[in-house]
């Protein structure tokens, strides 16, 4: 009885896990670095920006935070919105300007008590927007996965840089095939498919 009480208290003391979160950090990084650096380049801002929000987000964001455990970082969903932005703006330093202006707004909103104002907003509104974004997304990766890359860093406004859109891109798919990049592609998409019914 005495030893499993001191397992739980070694358990429960802030070193206690310290060999098991080592290892999740390491695959969290694994993970993250990626991913952020490739939410960077599809938002067509610069890959440092991607690392250095992760970066924030896990040293900054965690301990700022009330809940035991949290997920911060960039988000995939919001590519076409910060591409949109940058695009709408002119530079990545304008949308720098942006966020951290957004940023004050968010903070004195926190300190006014301004949350009620969510509960004006339907949540059907939020689900419209954040499926919408998907919809883009898919549309905008389309041409990649069957080899058609005009613009490597992807460009998520409706009217493309090349005169074209987001729909007549897709028509210029025949013409511009790379079987490689399509085994690539689907064999990914299998693995993301049944990789849940596998495991």
């Amino acid at each position: 009885m005495k030893n499993g009480t001191q397992s739980t208290e070694a358990g429960n003391s802030p070193g206690g896990h310290l060999r098991d979160d080592v290892l999740a950090g390491i695959v969290v990084f694994l993970v993250a670095l990626p991913l952020c650096i490739g939410i960077a380049l599809a938002s067509n801002a610069p890959p440092l920006a991607g690392i250095v929000a992760g970066i924030v987000a896990g040293l900054i964001v965690g301990p700022l935070s009330n809940a035991q455990v949290t997920i911060s970082g960039p988000a995939a969903g919001l590519t076409a919105v910060v591409a949109a932005e940058i695009a709408a703006i002119g530079s990545f330093e304008g949308l720098l300007v942006a966020v951290a202006l957004s940023g004050v707004i968010q903070i004195v909103l926190g300190i006014i008590r301004g949350g009620f104002i969510k509960s004006f907003v339907p949540s059907s509104v939020v689900r419209g927007l954040l499926s919408a974004i998907g919809v883009i997304l898919i549309l905008k990766q389309i041409p990649h996965l069957f080899g058609h890359d005009t613009d490597p860093e992807g460009e998520m406004s409706f009217f493309q840089p090349d005169k074209q859109n987001t729909f007549s891109e897709l028509l210029q798919i025949l013409s511009d095939l790379h079987p490689g990049a399509i085994v690539v592609g689907f064999v990914s998409l299998a693995i993301i498919y049944f990789w849940g019914r596998v495991s």
